[in-house]
């Protein structure tokens, strides 16, 4: 008997263990990746002191708050770091079950904004007030956009046929084209890019791309012979391009010029925080949102903008390790849609300061103000921790 005891206990034991080594391989919690979240909130914190920078002596000059934005931007990153816990909680595959859900309500949303709802700022019809808080749905299109083709693409299970690819085209157009009647083309061509990767990366055959690839370059000359394209969208598309002309002051290049006025003043170590001259007297226009990185090249330098750049890529870096881990396709595919995205805010945003794109208002992702913005990219992250989390 008690040789039959001894077994029984050292069997429990060992089912123990066994138990034990398999919750600490597969739940999901003791996978997260602190590096992804810590990137993302530095990130965070050093727009916060950019936008206080860029905004402290014109709000102070018109008697309000010097703290205005940077409450507003802290109030999103509040939200967006529930929200980015809530992505995280709950298995990524639901996510595909709702994303078309998702894409309903996004899709809806772009309608309000062209309708007597919206809200036009700068010339631009892009937001939707809520209660004091300025929604845009063109952010939250972005992350509809692609967890809807990436769901379609998964469930083509192997490669896609044309039925599959012709319907993810449509998917992306509709609200394509509803941002670019807001005016806004830089957040409609992300659109078509983030869609472009996902065909790449699900296996797209070669045929269907390079249709697609012929069909884009006769529709861009379309456009620009029927003038679908406004003569002042051309004109900031090919501006940056004269930017070095003495004359571009008094052009739609003034932005640009101002821009690399100030990227170069900072030199190798900058002018300091609250310093810089072209920050303070808000010579570049709208500092404290698409033109942001001037601030932090200005008064931070070559050091300050490495540090930015180096972070952002360090936010790459984890998407695609994670986009190769992912278990499944839609995992894959949605890791690497955000990697997609990223890259191409980064690059068009930064290369705009530094003359090398034209202006087309995309923000520089967790940096620029923006609460819709900022909320969309920890829900991002949120989905990168989930995918990343449950690799197993």
């Amino acid at each position: 008997m008690a040789t039959d005891y001894g077994q029984d206990r050292r069997q429990r034991q060992q089912r123990a263990q066994v138990q034990s080594r398999w919750m600490e391989v597969y739940d999901p919690v003791r996978h997260l990746d602190p590096v992804l979240v810590l990137t993302a909130l530095a990130l965070t914190l050093i727009g916060l002191v950019a936008i206080y920078s860029a905004k402290l002596v014109a709000l102070s000059a018109q008697g309000l708050p010097p703290t205005t934005y940077v409450s507003r931007q802290l109030l999103a990153l509040a939200i967006g770091v529930v929200v980015m816990v809530v992505v995280a909680v709950v298995d990524y595959r639901v996510v595909r079950v709702y994303a078309p859900v998702l894409y309903v309500v996004s899709v809806v949303l772009l309608g309000l904004v062209l309708s007597p709802l919206g809200t036009a700022f700068g010339g631009a019809q892009r937001w939707i007030v809520i209660g004091g808080f300025q929604l845009q749905p063109s952010e939250l299109a972005k992350l509809a956009v692609l967890v809807v083709v990436a769901a379609l693409l998964h469930e083509s299970e192997g490669t896609p046929h044309a039925g599959v690819v012709l319907a993810s085209l449509v998917l992306t157009l509709l609200p394509a084209g509803l941002v670019f009647l807001q005016p806004d083309l830089g957040t409609s061509m992300v659109f078509v890019w983030s869609t472009a990767v996902l065909f790449l990366l699900g296996g797209v055959q070669a045929r269907y791309l390079i249709g697609l690839t012929l069909s884009g370059i006769v529709g861009v000359i379309v456009a620009l012979q029927t003038e679908l394209i406004e003569d002042y969208q051309l004109l900031r598309l090919t501006a940056f391009l004269d930017a070095g002309d003495a004359s571009a002051a008094q052009t739609a290049a003034f932005q640009t010029r101002q821009s690399l006025i100030a990227v170069g003043s900072g030199q190798f170590a900058g002018k300091g925080l609250f310093e810089g001259t072209q920050t303070s007297l808000s010579y570049v226009p709208e500092n404290h949102t698409d033109f942001i990185f001037t601030v932090i090249a200005e008064e931070f330098g070559f050091l300050g903008g490495s540090l930015v750049l180096g972070l952002l890529l360090v936010l790459v870096w984890r998407g695609l390790r994670i986009a190769i881990l992912a278990k499944d396709t839609f995992g894959t595919l949605v890791a690497g849609g955000i990697v997609a995205i990223l890259t191409l805010q980064v690059f068009v945003n930064v290369g705009m300061t530094i003359g090398i794109m034209p202006v087309t208002g995309l923000p520089l992702p967790f940096i620029s103000y923006g609460g819709t913005s900022l909320i969309v990219w920890f829900a991002m992250i949120g989905l990168l921790l989930n995918i990343h989390m449950r690799r197993f």
